[in-house]
């Protein structure tokens, strides 16, 4: 019997209760491994040091195909270029001034969705549309009143799908998909949301096409945090994926702070990016979302 190997023997209770004993030896070995390590570590904290340099898991993130629009840290080029870019302004004082708006005739979930958005960015105004509006009327409508963006919420069967954001007076203009959803009242022992700034965190976006995109949601809110809300908004890319979250700080003492979060929670995947305001006839796009693009799982664009 004990030359038999496992996967040979027909009796299934048998070869099961094989499989678990063979599991859980194998369990009890790793525990063991595990606490020689840590005492030997604790002798010699170099050898913690050491495997934790060495013991990189290999990731998609970390295993990304090369690709020459990833901007290095202090990349001067591109830094005078953002000094002077649709944006620049924002970064030096100038305060956001947003609206936003729906498709017509917006069904229930896509308000909801849409006041709780107005809760996340200062200065978000949110106008019901009419079905005599044309979306080209409103952006003239807005640029009249010198709104600085204008975001709309786009649904297909009176559930919220796409988001555009529309920079004024004279764009880009970017348009993602909208998927898992989860409002507020929805998260379990979600915090309340204040009237205070939030400060904003981007994370990962780190080529010139992941620069714009990220520019443009720090262009909706004003860039000065009030840090005394303990609200923090992020938006974490990863592999294209825009994860959207908004937490707040709790201080438990003097050296732990925990996270609790205030939603809602969503994700964004972009679609595509105009240069201009939103044209979708004559439109010059930068960059479009097309299937053949997606080549290895390890190339990502933002």
């Amino acid at each position: 019997m004990n030359n038999i190997a496992t996967s040979e023997i027909k009796n299934k209770v048998k070869r099961g209760q094989i499989y678990e004993k063979q599991r859980t030896e194998k369990g009890k070995a790793k525990r063991l491994r595990r606490k020689e390590l840590k005492k030997e570590e604790a002798e010699n904290p170099e050898l913690r040091e050491a495997r934790l340099r060495e013991n990189v898991p290999a990731t998609q993130e970390n295993t990304r195909e090369f690709d020459e629009a990833v901007v290095a840290d202090a990349d001067e080029e591109v830094a005078n270029e953002e000094e002077e870019d649709e944006f620049a302004q924002y970064f030096s004082g100038q305060a956001p001034k947003v609206l936003i708006t729906t498709t017509p005739k917006a069904g229930k979930q896509t308000v909801n969705f849409v006041k709780e958005l107005v809760s996340v960015v200062p200065n978000l105004e949110y106008v019901k549309r009419g079905s005599k509006f044309a979306l080209q009327q409103i952006i003239q409508f807005c640029k009249n009143r010198e709104y600085t963006d204008l975001v709309v919420v786009s649904e297909d069967h009176k559930e919220p799908t796409h988001v555009t954001v529309i920079h004024l007076p004279e764009g880009p203009t970017a348009h993602f998909r909208l998927t898992r959803i989860k409002g507020g009242k929805e998260i379990l022992g979600h915090a309340r949301a204040t009237s205070h700034y939030p400060e904003l965190i981007l994370n990962q976006f780190s080529t010139r096409l992941g620069h714009t995109v990220g520019r443009m949601f720090a262009a909706l809110f004003p860039q000065v945090p009030e840090f005394q809300g303990r609200q923090v908004v992020t938006f974490h890319n990863q592999r294209d994926f825009i994860f959207f979250r908004r937490h707040r700080y709790v201080f438990k003492n003097s050296k732990r702070v925990d996270l609790q979060e205030i939603g809602p929670r969503f994700t964004l995947r972009l679609r595509w990016l105009q240069k201009g305001l939103y044209d979708p006839v004559n439109g010059e796009y930068e960059w479009s979302y097309k299937a053949d693009l997606e080549t290895s799982r390890r190339r990502v664009f933002l």
